[in-house]
């Protein structure tokens, strides 16, 4: 199947995506692995594709932070840590936030912590721009096996009616940086 393209497909994208169809696409630094943050049978259906377990928690990506809101309690973010977190967006840093009481429990999986990021990747902002909210977003492999970084070995990795959105990776050499936004201790550096 040929890539969907981000101008020619929108409306087919989206409404994939609300059908609960997962998307791979490219990121900063690898292909991603995405679908709808609140529907659980795409989640589950994603998790299973990795063979990822579930307590883990998931990453949202999105185009802004005001995107995020619904999941994170913006409340509880410490005065002292806010500049550095909204100074690092849109950018390869995904913070751990405080999750609202809405966020699902199959994105934090056991962690009160929400994992977030503002892209600065075009196609990543399109796709939330699109959609009108975050996706969940995962490095496209299966858990233990090396992130995908072209559509070969995407395809090597997963069924190849997996629907790919089309563009180039950002260059970045490895996934976002990962940081604890209370404690501001680097969980995981790029």
């Amino acid at each position: 199947m040929k890539p969907l393209s981000i101008t020619e497909d929108a409306d087919l994208i989206a409404e994939k995506l609300k059908l609960g169809e997962l998307l791979a696409y490219p990121t900063e630094a690898v292909f991603g692995l995405g679908c709808d943050p609140d529907n659980e049978i795409a989640v589950h259906k994603l998790l299973a594709l990795k063979k990822r377990p579930i307590e883990k928690g998931m990453i949202l990506v999105a185009k802004t932070y005001s995107q995020l809101l619904p999941y994170v309690d913006d409340a509880k973010i410490p005065m002292n840590m806010r500049s550095e977190i909204f100074s690092s967006w849109p950018g390869p840093v995904t913070w751990l936030l405080p999750a609202s009481k809405q966020c699902p429990k199959w994105v934090t999986g056991d962690s009160e912590l929400v994992a977030v990021r503002v892209s600065q990747h075009l196609v990543v902002s399109q796709l939330c721009e699109l959609f009108g909210k975050p996706l969940i977003s995962t490095s496209a492999n299966v858990s233990g096996a090396k992130p995908a970084t072209t559509p070969a070995h995407l395809f090597h990795q997963f069924d190849k009616t997996l629907l790919l959105v089309d563009g180039e990776l950002g260059g970045a050499n490895k996934p976002s940086q990962i940081r604890h936004g209370i404690s501001g201790q680097t969980i995981r550096d790029n």
